[in-house]
């Protein structure tokens, strides 16, 4: 007797943990059975008179809050199914439409009065813009370039910027007024937006370093890609022919032969007239040969000459301090116009004479040849040694640096 109440002692304390448990944990993890949803109650017709205060007085107090809000949103539904609109808010007020249309069109539509200068909007462009695109809109790192790209376009990465790409000048102007700076759009006010956009058009040169661009004189600026759009008229000319019956049979034209390749010359008629014309070129070739090569090695022993001349920790120490123009310029082997032109050989070369680069006027019209004198004022100080270039470098201050450059440059006159 004593074991068998052992046992069931033993179960009925267990029993009663289990159930302890059961409780503790439906009270902190399971929620309470959600309330029944107020039923929606349909409006009711409007009364022939308006009820006694005191009836409308206890009816609202006795109405559930929430019943009320059901029925002001049914009624809600039912008008905005008939009606097509939502009912909320309210229609925007003139002036705010006005406030949020800031689009600008290509034929100037939407531009504020205000002007900005090449002059100001360097400065405005180095304090808001420089830290991602350059200070000579030439780009840093991945930031886009706003100025070069010039014969681009059609190579396999072109270089869209506003002086090669964009046909209207009122994609700058919106964008930079509407999006810029990054992380601080639309702070720049209409004069800022003009100048900003007029140091761009600089930097492409597109316009000179005294212009001031504004509302009045904005669609005298031309873009030098304003012709590289077309209009798309595949509807007109395209599409009509893929929609026609195909052909399914004599689709081809019949072939016709108009006259034999013996005729147009551009097959031998005998075998021995090639042989002879091969002979002829390799003895050709055989007695040129000693004068190409006399060539190469008069040139070679010029270059020899030329690199002893110079100091070859001077030359390495130029090509360090270049760094600050190869944004523009470029130089060595297959070295292209960019924003600026290409540099090899500039030393006693024509001052404004590489041919396919546009120069300024200023520059175009100097005339000479760049010796070690010219160059290193020039470097020293671009605008104050060539007044009206259009070369914002600001120039190099240590006459180290200078030399450096100018050795550097000279070596590259062979290339």
């Amino acid at each position: 007797m004593s074991k068998s109440l052992k046992l069931f002692g033993g179960a009925l304390g267990g029993a009663v943990v289990v159930l302890l448990g059961a409780v503790n944990f439906a009270d902190r993890f399971v929620t309470e059975a959600p309330a029944p949803k107020p039923r929606v109650v349909a409006a009711q017709p409007a009364p022939s008179s308006p009820p006694a205060p005191e009836v409308a007085e206890a009816a609202a107090e006795t109405a559930p809050e929430s019943g009320g809000l059901l029925v002001a949103a049914a009624n809600a539904d039912e008008q905005s199914a008939a009606t097509g609109k939502f009912g909320i808010g309210r229609e925007a007020l003139p002036e705010e439409v006005a406030a949020w249309d800031v689009n600008i069109m290509p034929d100037g539509t939407g531009l504020p009065e205000g002007s900005g200068s090449v002059a100001d909007g360097e400065i405005l462009f180095s304090d808001n813009c420089a830290a991602c695109h350059g200070e000579f809109a030439e780009g840093v790192g991945n930031w886009p370039e706003l100025a070069g790209g010039e014969g681009t376009l059609a190579d396999k990465d072109p270089v869209k910027t506003v002086g090669s790409y964009w046909p209207y000048l009122s994609t700058a102007w919106d964008y930079v007024h509407r999006s810029m700076p990054f992380g601080n759009a639309q702070s720049l006010s209409a004069d800022e937006t003009y100048a900003i956009v007029a140091y761009i058009l600089y930097s492409n040169w597109i316009v000179e370093d005294d212009f001031v661009l504004s509302k009045e004189n904005f669609l005298e600026v031309e873009m030098p890609n304003a012709d590289g759009f077309i209009v798309d008229d595949r509807a007109e000319t395209e599409y009509a022919q893929w929609r026609s019956e195909p052909c399914m049979s004599d689709c081809k034209d019949a072939v016709e032969i108009t006259m034999r390749a013996t005729v147009l010359d551009v097959t031998p008629d005998e075998g021995g007239d090639e042989e002879a014309a091969m002979a002829e070129e390799e003895t050709t070739a055989t007695e040129a040969a000693p004068t190409e090569t006399a060539a190469v090695a008069e040139e070679a022993s010029a270059e020899e000459t030329t690199m002893a001349a110079l100091d070859p920790e001077l030359v390495a120490a130029g090509e360090k301090v270049f760094r600050k123009c190869s944004a523009c310029h470029k130089v060595g082997e297959g070295a292209k116009n960019g924003a600026g032109p290409q540099l090899n050989g500039i030393v006693g070369r024509e001052v404004g004479g590489v041919d396919g680069f546009k120069y300024s006027s200023t520059m175009a019209d100097h005339g000479g040849v760049w010796d070690e004198a010219l160059l290193a004022a020039f470097l020293a100080d671009p605008r104050g040694s060539m007044k009206g270039t259009r070369m914002a470098f600001a120039g190099l201050k240590k006459e180290a640096d200078i030399d450096a450059v100018v050795a550097f440059l000279k070596s590259t006159e062979s290339q």
